[in-house]
Order: structure tokens, then C-alpha cells, then sequence
């Protein structure tokens, strides 16, 4: 369902984790490189959590404190921390050992066509990052083709919260009508998108549930069609 009114379209959000780069091999490669800092730094901590124990401690932090399930750094580092602790190593180590995750957190692959959508959209209109996760667009690269970005750490709570949506408009300096939502999520993105009263495009690169009712947005494979779409 084509939904998009380009001539309305003052300024564009940007979703980022799996809209422009998958977000899984990142994490990946993140939580092994969390793993190999700990067998240098925190041997003890290393050898009592593998992979699947660090995952469960971070579900089980993320269960403690629902308050900061908007901040995924916050959550990582706490949950690095009570690792050391269970481990008998310095609570210290938490800070370096989170540098090391956070640093291998922003490789990422982008898609291939991420890069070449955000030039052409950046020559047209203003785009802002709007992301739950924890990647940084600067470190990455990508700050050139952006405004800004805006995390749900920065103000407290995330998509599909209308006030991140809200928060994003009043820094383009546009009515949410006049900005585009652009992200691979049909709740966080595109219902939380169109319930603030942005407009909503919604990047599924697969196929999605036949049982999926269609939302009132535009619909596409990836970022080029949308490109096309938009006449950019």
C-alpha cells in the first residue's frame, strides 16, 4: 500500500539496527569480543560465563530493571559487572570491558544499499537517526548524511512511544506529518510511527507473515525502492 506523499515530506527519521545494517552479526562479534577482553583481563569471569551465561545475565539484568530497557548500554554494563562480581573479579573492569564490546558494537556490514539510499535522500531532506539501540553514526561513518541522532537513552524512553517521535519533530523543527518514518519494524516503527502522526515507510527485506495485516504505509524490499518511490 502506497502511502507516501513526498511533496509533504519535509525531513526523515531513520531507523538504524536492521534497516541499514543487520544487527545480529554486530551483536556477535560485540559479545565475542566482550569474551576475548575477559580471558586477558578477568579470567575467572571468563571461565564461569560463555556465551549463553553472558547472554542470560543480560536477560536477567534486563528482568530486574525494566526501567532501563531503554538503554541498552546501561543494561550491558551492569550486566558485565554483576558477571565480575559472581566471579569474585574487581566490579572495576566493568567500564573497560564494556569499551571493548561497545567499540566491535559499531562494525557493522552495512546493506548495500544503505549507503548510496542516504546519500540520495540527504541531498533532498534531512535525516535523523532514531534508533532503541546503542549504535553510534558517527563512530560508524555515517554522520555525514545525517542531522542528528536521537537514542531512547537520550530522553528515557523508546519506539513506539509517541514522545521519541515527538522528540524527533521538534528537533527537525516540523509538524509529524511533514517527516517520514523510515524502519524494518512494524510495531516499533511503523504503528509507533503512524500512532505519533508521522508518516510511515516500512523496509521489509523479507517476506513478511501472510497472517501480517498490511498497515497503512508504504511497503518495500529495501532502501533503493524507497528512494524510487520518493522520486530522490
Amino acid at each position: 500500500m502506497n502511502q507516501l506523499h513526498p511533496t509533504r515530506i519535509r525531513a526523515i527519521t531513520l531507523d538504524l539496527d536492521d534497516t541499514l545494517w543487520p544487527v545480529w552479526p554486530a551483536i556477535e562479534r560485540a559479545e565475542a569480543a566482550l569474551q576475548d577482553w575477559l580471558c586477558q583481563h578477568a579470567p575467572q569471569t571468563a571461565a564461569r560465563f560463555d556465551l549463553d551465561g553472558m547472554r542470560a545475565m543480560r536477560a536477567a539484568v534486563a528482568a530486574d530493571h525494566p526501567a532501563l530497557t531503554h538503554d541498552l548500554s546501561a543494561l550491558r554494563r551492569e550486566s558485565i559487572r554483576r558477571m565480575l562480581d559472581a566471579a569474585g573479579e574487581a566490579p572495576s573492569l566493568a567500564e573497560p570491558a564494556f569499551n571493548a564490546f561497545f567499540d566491535a558494537r559499531q562494525r557493522v556490514d552495512l546493506y548495500e544499499d544503505a549507503l548510496p539510499a542516504l546519500q540520495r535522500l540527504a541531498r533532498r531532506w534531512p535525516l535523523l537517526a532514531l534508533s532503541n539501540g546503542n549504535a553510534d553514526i558517527a563512530r560508524i561513518g555515517l554522520s555525514p548524511w545525517f542531522q542528528g541522532s536521537l537514542a531512547a537513552r537520550d530522553i528515557g524512553v523508546g519506539k513506539p512511544d509517541a514522545r521519541i517521535f515527538q522528540t524527533a519533530c521538534e528537533r527537525l523543527d516540523c509538524r509529524p506529518d511533514e517527516v517520514l518514518h523510515v524502519g524494518d519494524d512494524l510495531a516499533l516503527d511503523v504503528h509507533g510511527a503512524l500512532g505519533a502522526g508521522l508518516q510511515a515507510a516500512w523496509i521489509c527485506r523479507t517476506a513478511p507473515s501472510t497472517s501480517t495485516a498490511p498497515p497503512p504505509c508504504w511497503q518495500g524490499a529495501d532502501l533503493a525502492s524507497l528512494v524510487v518511490a520518493l522520486g530522490a
